[in-house]
Protein backbone atom coordinates (compact mmCIF):
# COMPACT_ATOMS: atom_id res chain seq x y z
CA UNK A 1 0.00 0.00 0.00
CA UNK A 2 1.31 3.43 -0.89
CA UNK A 3 -0.08 6.81 -0.03
CA UNK A 4 0.55 10.03 1.79
CA UNK A 5 0.33 10.46 5.52
CA UNK A 6 -2.22 13.11 6.50
CA UNK A 7 -3.74 14.40 9.69
CA UNK A 8 -7.27 13.06 9.48
CA UNK A 9 -8.92 15.83 11.52
CA UNK A 10 -6.96 18.58 9.78
CA UNK A 11 -7.05 17.45 6.15
CA UNK A 12 -10.31 15.53 5.78
CA UNK A 13 -12.99 15.94 8.43
CA UNK A 14 -15.50 18.76 7.90
CA UNK A 15 -14.03 19.70 4.50
CA UNK A 16 -16.35 20.51 1.61
CA UNK A 17 -16.54 17.83 -1.09
CA UNK A 18 -16.94 19.08 -4.67
CA UNK A 19 -17.59 17.12 -7.85
CA UNK A 20 -15.95 17.32 -11.28
CA UNK A 21 -18.16 20.30 -12.15
CA UNK A 22 -17.13 22.19 -9.00
CA UNK A 23 -20.58 21.73 -7.43
CA UNK A 24 -20.94 20.97 -3.75
CA UNK A 25 -21.54 17.32 -2.90
CA UNK A 26 -21.50 17.67 0.88
CA UNK A 27 -19.07 17.70 3.77
CA UNK A 28 -16.77 14.98 5.05
CA UNK A 29 -18.75 14.00 8.15
CA UNK A 30 -16.77 10.86 8.95
CA UNK A 31 -14.40 8.37 7.34
CA UNK A 32 -14.24 4.62 6.96
CA UNK A 33 -10.97 3.11 8.12
CA UNK A 34 -9.38 -0.28 7.61
CA UNK A 35 -7.11 -1.58 10.36
CA UNK A 36 -4.75 -4.17 8.83
CA UNK A 37 -4.24 -7.37 10.78
CA UNK A 38 -0.46 -7.18 10.27
CA UNK A 39 -0.20 -4.25 12.69
CA UNK A 40 0.50 -1.62 10.03
CA UNK A 41 -1.21 1.76 10.44
CA UNK A 42 -4.92 2.12 9.63
CA UNK A 43 -5.85 3.79 6.37
CA UNK A 44 -8.91 5.58 4.98
CA UNK A 45 -10.91 3.65 2.38
CA UNK A 46 -13.93 5.96 2.07
CA UNK A 47 -15.32 9.37 2.92
CA UNK A 48 -18.72 9.28 4.64
CA UNK A 49 -21.15 12.15 4.27
CA UNK A 50 -24.64 12.99 5.46
CA UNK A 51 -26.49 13.21 8.77
CA UNK A 52 -26.18 9.47 9.38
CA UNK A 53 -22.38 9.72 9.36
CA UNK A 54 -22.33 12.90 11.43
CA UNK A 55 -24.63 11.37 14.06
CA UNK A 56 -22.20 8.47 14.57
CA UNK A 57 -19.27 10.84 14.85
CA UNK A 58 -21.00 13.20 17.31
CA UNK A 59 -22.21 10.46 19.63
CA UNK A 60 -24.00 11.27 22.87
CA UNK A 61 -27.51 12.68 23.09
CA UNK A 62 -27.07 15.02 20.12
CA UNK A 63 -25.80 12.18 17.94
CA UNK A 64 -28.69 9.95 19.01
CA UNK A 65 -31.19 12.70 18.26
CA UNK A 66 -29.69 13.41 14.83
CA UNK A 67 -29.49 9.68 14.05
CA UNK A 68 -33.11 9.15 15.05
CA UNK A 69 -34.45 11.97 12.89
CA UNK A 70 -32.26 11.22 9.88
CA UNK A 71 -33.38 7.57 10.02
CA UNK A 72 -37.03 8.53 10.54
CA UNK A 73 -37.01 10.86 7.53
CA UNK A 74 -34.98 8.59 5.25
CA UNK A 75 -36.25 6.17 2.69
CA UNK A 76 -35.28 2.57 3.53
CA UNK A 77 -32.75 2.45 0.67
CA UNK A 78 -30.98 5.60 1.89
CA UNK A 79 -30.68 5.17 5.65
CA UNK A 80 -26.91 4.64 5.47
CA UNK A 81 -24.40 7.49 5.12
CA UNK A 82 -23.23 8.51 1.68
CA UNK A 83 -20.01 6.65 0.90
CA UNK A 84 -17.35 7.97 -1.49
CA UNK A 85 -14.44 5.56 -2.06
CA UNK A 86 -11.00 7.15 -1.71
CA UNK A 87 -10.18 5.96 -5.23
CA UNK A 88 -12.50 8.71 -6.48
CA UNK A 89 -10.69 11.48 -4.56
CA UNK A 90 -8.55 13.45 -7.00
CA UNK A 91 -7.41 16.32 -4.78
CA UNK A 92 -7.21 17.10 -1.07
CA UNK A 93 -6.77 20.80 -0.47
CA UNK A 94 -9.07 23.37 1.14
CA UNK A 95 -11.81 21.23 -0.37
CA UNK A 96 -11.95 17.58 -1.42
CA UNK A 97 -12.41 17.03 -5.15
CA UNK A 98 -13.88 13.79 -6.45
CA UNK A 99 -13.89 12.30 -9.96
CA UNK A 100 -17.68 12.01 -10.34
CA UNK A 101 -20.67 14.31 -10.47
CA UNK A 102 -23.06 14.60 -7.55
CA UNK A 103 -25.69 12.65 -9.49
CA UNK A 104 -23.23 9.84 -10.31
CA UNK A 105 -22.19 9.58 -6.66
CA UNK A 106 -25.78 9.37 -5.42
CA UNK A 107 -24.71 10.11 -1.85
CA UNK A 108 -27.57 12.44 -0.93
CA UNK A 109 -30.65 10.69 -2.27
CA UNK A 110 -32.88 12.18 0.44
CA UNK A 111 -31.74 15.73 -0.27
CA UNK A 112 -32.07 15.19 -4.01
CA UNK A 113 -35.58 13.80 -3.52
CA UNK A 114 -36.57 16.75 -1.29
CA UNK A 115 -35.18 19.18 -3.87
CA UNK A 116 -37.12 17.49 -6.69
CA UNK A 117 -40.47 17.10 -4.93
CA UNK A 118 -40.51 20.05 -2.50
CA UNK A 119 -37.97 22.80 -3.07
CA UNK A 120 -38.26 23.08 -6.86
CA UNK A 121 -42.04 23.44 -6.54
CA UNK A 122 -41.62 26.72 -4.66
CA UNK A 123 -42.21 29.62 -7.06
CA UNK A 124 -38.85 31.03 -8.20
CA UNK A 125 -36.85 28.10 -6.85
CA UNK A 126 -35.90 26.80 -10.31
CA UNK A 127 -33.93 29.98 -10.91
CA UNK A 128 -31.89 29.58 -7.73
CA UNK A 129 -28.44 28.04 -7.97
CA UNK A 130 -28.54 24.25 -7.58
Amino acid sequence: MTGRVRDLALHLLDRQVVDTEGKAVGNVDDVELVVPEDGSPPYVVAILTGPQALARRLGGLLGQWLGFWSHALSRPDSSEPGRIPMELVTDIDTQITVARTRQELGVHRNEDRARQYLILRIPGARHARQ
